[in-house]
């Protein structure tokens, strides 16, 4: 069985959180249908959701503190930080995926809500049983570890190799798929999924869309999860950490949408962090970096490809 500092009130508190988060997300920015959500209405939506995130760490450094003591306490908090600074920064990739799919298609924006909203519901369900998943897995095997450490040392130096290189979702397996065995409609047909014309069933672009969103989750989940068990096995670190980075995607998306062009570098970044963490895992029974070293990486090479993705100009399409 696993070890894990959260007990059956705060899973329940954590839990209650969530569903509320969610529900004013959804409600706030969707009570404008029709209207492009404003950069600065988005830019004060994601600092509310990145100030929760830190009250939350505020709110845990004390409780653990109280409960056990604070060198603790402050060894958790960090941990929650670093899981969060890793899972926020690999959702904003998440994000321009998303941003490449809605270009692709051509999604309205009053559609580009919707599927924003189910990208999100499905990334917080897939993160909640993967999580899950893994935590057994690392408390029943612990080599399981190697082979998250192997596979995100994989992925970040894949992501090195190809950070420049421009994705064609004309050549999607999937994509390609659909389109050879679903029947599809030229057009969206307002928030539906699916029509019957002629007494057959066509489905929409938008369904397309959502079922594009739902892979890419999959895709970035199986990525983001393993970063995080390379900083920390408790479950309750992992899983909060993990819906935290993903609450206040939408506004986030809104946010970056219109600055993917200035982000650059950012692939370079996250592939160095990728890296980073998979080799923290595969030599954790040999040396263990301290978390506080990690955060201090983590940051320093986000904060460096962020900012030279502003210093340097990207090169002309």
């Amino acid at each position: 069985m696993f070890e894990t500092i959260g007990n059956v009130w705060m899973w329940l508190g954590f839990g209650l959180f969530v569903v509320v988060a969610l529900a004013v997300d959804l409600l706030v920015l969707d009570q404008k249908k029709g209207q492009k959500v404003s950069s600065k209405e988005a830019a004060i939506w994601s600092l509310i959701w990145v100030s929760l995130s830190f009250v939350f760490a505020g709110l845990l450094w004390w409780y653990l503190g109280q409960a056990y003591d604070p060198a603790f306490a402050k060894l958790k908090t960090t941990e929650f930080l670093t899981g969060y600074l890793i899972e926020k920064s690999l959702s904003v990739d998440n994000i321009f995926v998303f941003l490449m799919i809605f270009t692709f298609f051509a999604v309205p924006e009053e559609l580009q809500r919707r599927a924003l909203v189910i990208g999100v519901i499905l990334a917080i369900v897939l993160r909640i049983v993967m999580i899950l998943l893994g935590a057994w897995l690392v408390a029943q095997f612990h080599w399981v570890l190697y082979i998250f450490g192997a596979f995100l040392l994989f992925t970040g130096v894949k992501m090195l190799i190809f950070a420049d290189a421009e994705p064609d979702l004309n050549t999607n397996p999937l994509l390609r798929w659909i389109r050879g065995h679903v029947k599809l409609t030229d057009n969206f047909q307002g928030d539906h999924f699916s029509i019957i014309k002629d007494g057959v069933k066509y489905f929409t672009p938008l369904f397309v869309v959502i079922v594009m969103i739902g892979v890419t989750d999959v895709v970035f989940a199986v990525d983001s999860i393993p970063a995080v068990f390379a900083i920390t096995q408790d479950p309750f670190i992992v899983m909060t950490s993990n819906i935290f980075a993903i609450l206040g995607l939408r506004a986030l998306y809104f946010l970056l949408a219109d600055l993917a062009g200035r982000f650059h570098l950012l692939s370079y970044g996250l592939a160095l962090v990728l890296i980073f963490v998979g080799t923290k895992m595969l030599i954790v029974d040999f040396y263990k970096i301290p978390i506080f070293v990690s955060l201090a990486v983590v940051g320093m090479i986000l904060l460096v490809s962020v900012g030279l993705s502003w210093l340097i100009k990207p090169k002309p399409p």
